[in-house]
């Protein structure tokens, strides 16, 4: 073949565009189950966090700083090789959807932890006086305010954990950029064509969720711009 980006080499690439098709489904699949668990665990943990109770913010804390503090690259190797030793073996899909999943959810649990502290805290203690208990006074009263606010940085931590499912090629995942690897490691040995295509399926996942996120970001500026000029003419005409 000729130069690295040798027309031969792409056309090569796209006789064989099934495998990228394959590891591609599976970029998706673990991305989308390990967001939902990182959804679910980060919420709960982000509850935790807040509740005026000692230990559920002790395990809140513990939680997000171990996964923050610690490489992912460990924590899927951990799972991958040290885990069967306990008896327990998971498969590479399920090892990406709670590696990437767990690892984000410290993440989102902070996000949530920050979107709660940004609704005023009369309101929490309002619901209180009106008989409602702490689930209800979150469930009712300030979540539906809080999921407006985090839904921008939720959405960039949603792209980060598409990126680091690509983790999984360490430990043959089977994901998009292990398949892209081990198709241009193959004999070909065609590692542009294969890193250029596979970027841009990252970027068609990935730049979607950025540009909304973008886009919800300014529309809640311009809101906060066009209501708190609203509120300071009402106070002036009060007084």
């Amino acid at each position: 073949m000729g130069g690295p980006f040798a027309l031969d080499r792409w056309l090569l690439l796209f006789s064989d565009f099934s495998v990228f098709a394959q590891g591609f489904g599976i970029t998706l699949l673990v991305s989308l189950f390990a967001l939902l668990l990182a959804l679910f665990s980060g919420v709960i943990f982000g509850l935790f966090s807040m509740t005026a109770f000692g230990l559920p913010k002790a395990v809140s804390r513990v939680y997000v700083e171990f996964f923050q503090n610690t490489p992912l690259v460990i924590q899927i190797f951990f799972l991958y090789n040290a885990l069967p030793y306990t008896g327990i073996k998971l498969d590479l899909i399920t090892i990406g959807v709670v590696g990437v999943g767990l690892y984000h959810g410290a993440y989102v649990a902070e996000v949530v932890r920050a979107g709660i502290l940004s609704i005023p805290k009369g309101q929490l203690e309002a619901a209180n006086s009106q008989g409602f208990s702490y689930i209800q006074s979150m469930a009712y009263i300030i979540l539906p305010q809080t999921t407006v606010i985090i839904l921008p940085p939720l959405a960039n931590q949603a792209v980060n954990l598409i990126k680091n499912t690509s983790v999984l090629a360490l430990v043959a995942g089977g994901d998009l950029m292990y398949r892209a690897d081990s198709w241009a490691s193959n004999g070909s040995l065609s590692y542009g064509p294969a890193y250029i295509v596979t970027g841009a399926l990252y970027f068609i996942l990935c730049f979607p969720l950025t540009r909304w996120a973008r886009r919800f970001e300014e529309r809640l500026k311009t809101r906060e711009h066009l209501i708190v000029p609203k509120e300071a003419a009402e106070e002036g005409a009060g007084e």
